[in-house]
């Protein structure tokens, strides 16, 4: 009787050791991510004013950053906003403009390769229409995949999301 239980609990051990084996969900060694870092020039605007968006890259790895894919959209809370207008009215870089187009991809914008250490800021400017509805806010979330290594079959990637600072869009004071 007592071999049978102990051949049991055996079993059940051997058991829960390969359960745990398999299922078991670690944290990858080296969890690098990117720096990336948003401000603006203002925290509040009026309708019919500008608001610059900043972001800034700075490669955090031990190689080169080779390959940058991002994409900036309205928030969902800003996207909830249906009487908030805006529109981006120009993109720009460091030395030259960036060629945006509006679709929210700005990966090209970045000059590449980007050392260790290095950074790079791309500046989108938005345009509050005039019409547009005040005491709203209007806050952008970016998602950044890049890839970085040092030669052919050595590259790694790493992606994440980001969000901006949020902007106030206030009323005109009132004229008396």
């Amino acid at each position: 009787m007592k071999t049978t239980r102990l051949a049991g609990l055996g079993l059940a051990a051997v058991l829960s050791c390969a359960g745990a084996l398999l299922f078991a969900v670690g944290t990858p060694a080296n969890a690098d991510t990117a720096d990336l870092t948003f401000s603006t020039d203002t925290a509040a605007v009026t309708p019919g004013s500008t608001v610059d968006v900043s972001m800034t890259l700075t490669n955090t790895q031990s190689t080169g950053i080779r390959f940058v894919y991002q994409s900036i959209r309205p928030t969902w809370e800003t996207s909830r906003q249906p009487d908030l207008k805006y529109a981006v009215v120009s993109c720009r870089t460091e030395d030259a403009p960036c060629g945006f187009d509006g679709a929210g991809n700005l990966g090209r914008a970045y000059s590449l390769p980007l050392a260790p250490g290095e950074s790079r800021t791309v500046t989108l400017t938005y345009r509050i229409a005039v019409d547009s509805a005040c005491g709203r806010s209007l806050g952008f979330s970016s998602y950044l995949y890049y890839e970085y290594g040092g030669g052919l079959f050595a590259t790694s990637d790493t992606s994440d999301t980001y969000w901006s600072p949020v902007v106030r869009v206030d009323c005109p004071p009132a004229h008396s």
